[in-house]
């Protein structure tokens, strides 16, 4: 084993999305004696930017266009344009990612993938990670000139990573390749429920039964359809409250349905927290309301944190839940999530059992497993 062995993540920035995160908890806390990590972003914004830059050595392609002054704003907004409309993929890689690695990591499905498919160092491992279900959220088209090109771009990488086995099944089956394993994401189990015994004031429950939610406000999540379910439920006469923690486009949308249809006293949009492990350790069920995830970071600390989780059918679930023994899946529509909670809050002990299992469930999130699974991958 290459003692120094070096490797390259790209991503496009650090903001609050679950791959984000997981790649924040990665470079924490990979070994430092046997690699030397640099991460590259294309624009430098994001929640973890400031704690990643502690761990590894750090470069941006575009910087943070917030700290630039006139002309730096100007030249930001060129170069932009140039990289995501004008110049050839193997250009933007000649000209702006840190060359000499041993290992090139796209470490995000899209530009990022693109861009390392193109590279020019023929001695470097190329590594994609992927962190969705591509078959069922297969958001990358808008990348790509056709299918034919982005079958291309990953059949490139000398290997593939699908954090589920549903979406290394699917990158599988989309690119002809058999080069794909998975590799679960690492979870800082401990320093999660650390934080979730951090004192924060919070308000006391207005209703019996707190549900808890946490994810941007993009469609894939689905929080419109929740607000529905929720309502339906509320005007059933459920004594239930719902709190959601993030932020995204979404918002006025789900503002606008909490108003028009007076939620506003059993329903929180918190935005996004630093710490939301409180929020989840104060709460008594967390659902999923999503069409499509990859292995979701939320339900996983949920998890961890002993709350039982209901959620929609999509990737990673069954593997989270192990096959529903320590969660309820339903199937991925709005009247099963409905009928879901409702089978819940009418039988409690069903929340019960699920607490049970989850406590020997949590065994297998070990930080230092999955970190050890990932090195060997590196070095192999």
């Amino acid at each position: 084993m290459n003692p120094n062995k070096r490797i390259l993540f790209l991503i496009e920035s650090l903001s609050g999305g679950g791959a984000e995160k997981v790649l924040s908890v990665l470079l924490k806390h990979i070994d430092k004696t046997k690699f030397n990590i640099t991460l590259c972003t294309i624009v430098d914004t994001g929640i973890y930017a400031a704690e990643v830059k502690k761990y590894v050595n750090y470069t941006s392609v575009l910087g943070n266009p917030q700290k630039k002054g006139v002309l730096g704003k100007i030249l930001y907004k060129i170069l932009y344009l140039l990289i995501y409309r004008i110049l050839p993929t193997q250009l933007i890689y000649i000209l702006f990612i840190p060359k000499k690695n041993d290992i090139e990591i796209a470490f995000v499905e899209g530009f990022c993938t693109k861009i390392l498919s193109h590279s020019t160092n023929k001695k470097a491992k190329k590594i994609a990670w992927v962190h969705t279900d591509l078959i069922n959220n297969h958001w990358i088209t808008s990348v790509y000139k056709n299918e034919e090109e982005e079958k291309k771009s990953y059949q490139r990488y000398d290997k593939i990573i699908g954090v589920s086995n549903t979406a290394t099944n699917a990158i599988k089956q989309l690119y002809s390749v058999n080069n794909a394993i998975t590799l679960y994401n690492p979870i800082e189990n401990d320093n999660i429920i650390k934080r979730a015994n951090e004192f924060i004031s919070l308000p006391p429950k207005t209703q019996s039964i707190r549900i808890v939610t946490v994810g941007r406000f993009v469609p894939q999540k689905a929080y419109d359809r929740l607000l529905r379910v929720i309502n339906r439920l509320y005007e059933h006469g459920y004594p239930i409250e719902l709190w959601i923690l993030g932020d995204g486009e979404q918002r006025p949308m789900l503002e606008e349905y909490i108003h028009t249809h007076s939620l506003n006293k059993i329903v929180t949009l918190w935005g996004f927290q630093k710490n939301p492990y409180p929020y989840l350790k104060h709460s008594d069920i967390f659902v999923c309301s999503s069409v499509s995830e990859g292995y979701s970071t939320a339900v996983t600390e949920a998890l961890i944190l002993e709350l039982p989780v209901i959620t929609t059918a999509c990737s990673g679930m069954d593997e989270l839940l192990l096959n529903g023994e320590c969660g309820l899946i339903t199937n991925n529509t709005e009247e099963d999530l409905y009928l879901g909670i409702k089978k819940c809050l009418d039988h409690p002990d069903i929340l019960s059992t699920y607490k049970t299992q989850i406590k020997q469930r949590n065994k297998e999130f070990e930080l230092s497993n999955r970190i050890s699974q990932i090195e060997n991958m590196f070095c192999s």
